[in-house]
């Protein structure tokens, strides 16, 4: 019991402990360069989503492929740190990797396909907003809206919030004239893309009059409320396990377990494992992509 307290106090003075103005501008730099990344994720996946890939296809070898690079990095590194691990650490973990890496990224795919990268790429910044919300929800982000910090963050959230709320509902004219001729979320335009086979609940969906843009723009709500829940429950799970790459390894071995019984499930034939050169280019930047990403995390 002292040794768990004394690991727990240990990691938070580590994690409220000053950092020098190299490690800032570098933590700095490190979320910008993922951040331009993952624009670059978004381009890549519209494009072979609009040519027919499955989605679940493109995650199963995402998946697979990312945690082959993370688990021996992480095994490698952390082999002299990592604490033994526990079956409620293991539940966290298969948490963490249903949230962050198995939901997450299938509806991004999803809600990408029936909308646009720039669309997709433009609720990315509710995720802080999200993840501050449910932090205060369950206690692990304190707020008082008598302080100016306090003030900022709350009408910083609401702003946010309507925000989405506005995306979500008012699709208006285009702001490039260039782009009114395509059949593009920001467009008045109707678009109805087919809907993929494994998802067929959306149907019903669409057929009581929902949009396939505005079925995209929920799907893209949820991936963002899903990596918020990663990313506060990944908080105390790193105090528990203080072994980042540990941690993303196994998150990923889980996500990916889901993700192939999907897959399993979702495509109905071999045909659809086949992929093009295209695709394959968009899976590898994917996994450099998502690895990158999490491993920074």
């Amino acid at each position: 019991m002292g040794g768990g307290d004394d690991r727990r106090a240990a990691a938070l003075q580590r994690s409220s402990s000053p950092w020098s103005v190299g490690e800032r501008w570098r933590a700095h730099a490190g979320m910008v360069l993922v951040m331009l990344a993952y624009s670059g994720y978004h381009v890549l996946a519209k494009s072979v989503l609009n040519v027919g890939m499955n989605q679940v296809v493109f995650c199963v070898y995402r998946d697979l492929l990312a945690l082959l690079v993370v688990a021996p990095v992480a095994f490698l590194r952390e082999r002299r740190v990592r604490p033994p691990v526990t079956p409620q650490l293991l539940a966290s973990f298969a948490l963490l990797g249903f949230t962050g890496l198995y939901g997450n990224p299938l509806l991004c795919l999803v809600g990408l396909r029936y909308t646009n990268a720039s669309y997709a790429a433009a609720f990315q910044p509710s995720i802080p907003v999200l993840t501050f919300l449910l932090a205060a929800i369950v206690g692990v982000e304190a707020i008082s809206v008598f302080t100016k910090d306090g003030i900022l963050k709350v009408t910083g959230t609401a702003v946010c919030v309507s925000g989405a709320i506005l995306m979500a509902l008012y699709r208006g004219p285009s702001l490039i004239a260039l782009l009114r001729s395509m059949p593009t979320a920001w467009t008045s335009a109707p678009y109805h893309p087919a809907t993929p086979d494994w998802f067929t609940p959306a149907v019903p969906v669409l057929e009581q009059g929902v949009e396939a843009w505005q079925l995209g723009v929920l799907c893209l709500i949820g991936n963002c409320l899903l990596v918020a829940v990663y990313l506060v429950v990944q908080a105390p799970v790193m105090i528990k396990y203080p072994a980042s790459l540990s941690v993303t390894a196994y998150s990923y071995f889980f996500a990916t377990t889901f993700m192939v019984l999907t897959g399993v499930c979702a495509t109905s034939g071999l045909h659809e494992w086949a992929l093009t050169k295209a695709e394959v280019i968009a899976v590898l930047y994917a996994v450099s992509d998502y690895s990158l990403y999490y491993m920074l995390n």
